[in-house]
């Protein structure tokens, strides 16, 4: 069941231009505000698909961690969990009475990546960008996923707004004052973006949130579903600021943990501050393809949701460090080992909606 291993067919492509409204129309310097920044609400998808989750047990388990997730934002701000009708009795069993249930199918949980990506601008007008998923480079099938955020954009009456790009906003890390970073590995990719060089791509991707500079580095192809999400490495945690997670001793045989420490001497290079946490030494899971990222966590109003994976020496370092770096918020810790097991974590399964 690990997303490093998952190969699913059969998938449908979204339409690129499907919108309620014209996708011709002019962007008016829309931008994706940073994460820290006021939520009018969060979503979340509510994983349904047997395709994807064939052990019941699994399933259960899945969707308990995100009620969980859900149920502990509801605490900070309004919680919007998509789910098609037919799974909303199931669901509610588990969520929060304040969590609300809109009637739009799911097939899996990855909201940051399948989800609506919401841009403002300086009127005050809110908009959905269309980055397009199509299952992580045809690698699960996406027939509802693929079209999350033009039924959100629907619901909403809000427009939808072409990028020009395949890919998922997990696979960028934005500080919603002009700096973007990402790996390549997740968009510079024939999976995802074929025909498209590195310097087109950066420009739909600049243009996309409202940017006007980008880091990269290389990342690693085809070990995992992602194709490496940058959010499982590093977070802006403002302007000129990141936080990341790297093993104390890293395996250099390992791609991955090669890939980390090149991201980190690139964001290095470029006069980023850095702090570095250290992955967990001992965690719950001893499975290699667990995935245990500590700044795969999510910033809500007044709060930060974060994950906790047993170890006594490495969860409260991680913990201080972001309740450093966001001061004044109350930082709550969730066991959410199920979605490491299946390669994510918090922020991959939520997406913001910015207050206007």
């Amino acid at each position: 069941m690990n997303r490093r291993h998952l190969i699913l067919t059969g998938g449908a492509l979204g339409l690129m231009g499907w919108s309620n409204r014209s996708a011709s129309q002019p962007d008016l310097g829309y931008f994706v505000p940073a994460e820290e920044t006021r939520h009018q609400r969060t979503f979340m998808q509510w994983p349904s698909s047997r395709r994807v989750y064939w052990d019941a047990a699994h399933l259960e388990d899945t969707q308990q961690a995100i009620a969980d997730i859900a149920n502990a934002i509801s605490a900070f701000e309004p919680v919007v969990m998509l789910a098609s009708a037919a799974e909303h009795a199931s669901a509610k069993r588990k969520l929060s009475p304040s969590i609300e249930l809109w009637g739009i199918p799911t097939e899996d949980l990855w909201c940051r990546d399948s989800g609506p990506v919401f841009v403002v601008n300086d009127s005050g007008q809110l908009a959905i960008r269309q980055i397009q998923f199509n299952g992580w480079g045809k690698k699960q099938v996406h027939t509802h996923d693929a079209r999350i955020a033009g039924r959100v954009a629907e619901h909403l009456d809000l427009p939808l707004l072409p990028s020009g790009l395949q890919g998922e906003a997990g696979g960028v890390e934005q500080d919603g004052h002009g700096l973007l970073m990402a790996h390549e590995s997740s968009w510079v990719n024939k999976n995802r973006n074929p025909g498209l060089s590195r310097d087109q791509i950066e420009t739909r991707l600049l243009a996309a949130y409202g940017a006007d500079r980008m880091i990269w580095s290389e990342g690693v192809w085809g070990e995992d579903i992602t194709d490496y999400h940058i959010d499982s490495l590093a977070r802006f945690t403002g302007p000129g600021r990141v936080l990341m997670n790297l093993p104390d001793e890293p395996d250099m045989r390992d791609p991955f943990h090669l890939a980390a420490l090149d991201t980190h001497d690139r964001l290095a290079a470029e006069g980023l501050q850095i702090e570095v946490i250290p992955e967990p030494h001992s965690p719950r899971i001893k499975d290699l393809d667990f995935v245990a990222p500590y700044v795969n966590y999510y910033v809500c109003n007044n709060g930060v949701i974060m994950p906790e994976f047993g170890d006594i020496e490495t969860d409260p370092l991680a913990q201080d460090a972001i309740a450093r770096h966001y001061p004044g918020r109350e930082v709550v810790a969730l066991n959410v080992d199920v979605l490491g097991q299946s390669g994510g974590g918090i922020h991959c399964a939520t997406q913001q909606m910015p207050a206007i």
